[in-house]
């Protein structure tokens, strides 16, 4: 379930094509720049509006005046962006998503549906179609020891790299003020309750409860 293919619908984002190339996501995130610079200048020129260079936003897209968009980054059709939001660069988000108030992405890819409305941050990291970050979740992409992070699954997979914050997939429900530690992989259709501090891998359909308890989802009859 670490896959790309296991986490998500490839088919609910412009990098479908990019992602698709790597079997775990976190290989994906050194490339978010290079790849933006490139579908930037591709984009329909009716549909998109460079409105500062390497910065591409869709003419039915919502930004609102006090928000940055840092380059560069691509915001999709009927997205909103709203007051204070602060996308320091590296940033593909998609159709319609919500960048919401005081809300900080750096380095990431947004799919279509994906909602971070409210004291958000979101660094080093991929979230999958229709996910959602509650009020004052974030993504804690750093070590407090500053080595390199590491997946615990079944198995500890190295990644190599310094900087990675949360592989959430499609349809992933987040708990208001819960942190995803570092390296931290969540399947899809699963819920985190709030105020939960959320390491490792997380099976798809299930729920982490208060105190990290993780159990299956039971489906209602």
């Amino acid at each position: 379930m670490l896959t790309i293919n296991a986490l998500y619908d490839l088919s609910h984002t412009l990098a479908g094509d990019y992602l698709a190339q790597f079997r775990y996501p976190w290989d994906a995130l050194d490339g978010i720049s290079a790849l933006i610079d490139a579908l930037g200048p591709q984009l329909p020129a009716a549909e998109y509006t460079e409105v500062s260079p390497r910065v591409w936003v869709h003419n039915s897209a919502q930004v609102a005046p006090t928000a940055y968009l840092g380059a560069p980054c691509i915001i999709g059709p009927e997205t909103e962006v709203r007051h204070c939001a602060f996308i320091r660069g590296s940033a593909l988000v998609g159709a319609n998503c919500v960048v919401g108030n005081s809300v900080e992405l750096k380095n990431v890819i947004l799919f279509d549906g994906v909602q971070t409305p409210h004291y958000n941050y979101v660094g080093d990291s991929i979230l999958g179609y229709k996910s959602h970050m509650g009020a004052g979740s974030i993504t804690s992409n750093v070590k407090s020891d500053k080595t390199l992070v590491v997946v615990h699954g079944e198995t500890e997979l190295p990644t190599g790299r310094k900087k990675f914050g949360a592989m959430l997939g499609d349809f992933v429900e987040v708990g208001c003020n819960s942190v995803l530690n570092p390296g931290t992989v969540i399947g899809p259709h699963t819920n985190v309750y709030p105020l939960s501090a959320v390491r490792g891998v997380i099976p798809a359909n299930s729920i982490v409860k208060t105190g990290g308890v993780v159990v299956a989802k039971v489906e209602k009859p």
